[in-house]
């Protein structure tokens, strides 16, 4: 029995090196779903090595999937697409409110998302392209 019987190196199902294309607006995504979400956040964050950093996050969207939840958006310091898991946000504020919640984070970026698709009638907002 050698090596490749176990490993495979030409196996379907396998990474590339090239990325995935996205997903369409509506197409399934699997046991994900997408909500959109907007607004601008601090958000004191535990990354996975246990180091609390600060960001500031432009959000676009809560992604729920099966037994994790993330806070999609820009990172204004550097620009980039960040995705945050919700149970490592250990504060989230909102400068424009000064609303600030230690607990029941989820719970209230859930109520947010619900409010402002039931404000926008349903639909997905449309983005200036």
């Amino acid at each position: 029995m050698q090596f490749r019987d176990f490993h495979p190196m030409k196996a379907p199902g396998l990474r590339s090196g090239r990325r995935a294309a996205p997903a369409a607006a509506g197409e399934d995504q699997g046991p994900w779903r997408t909500l959109p979400l907007e607004g601008a956040f601090e958000v004191v964050y535990e990354d996975a090595r246990g180091a609390w950093t600060t960001r500031t996050l432009d959000a676009r969207e809560l992604k729920l999937g099966p037994g994790r939840t993330l806070l999609g958006g820009t990172d204004r310091a550097h620009g980039l697409y960040r995705g945050l898991r919700a149970d490592r946000i250990r504060r989230l504020t909102e400068p424009a409110s000064g609303t600030r919640i230690e607990t029941g984070i989820l719970d209230w970026l859930l109520a947010r998302a619900e409010a402002q698709r039931k404000m926008r009638g349903g639909r997905h907002p449309r983005r200036a392209a």
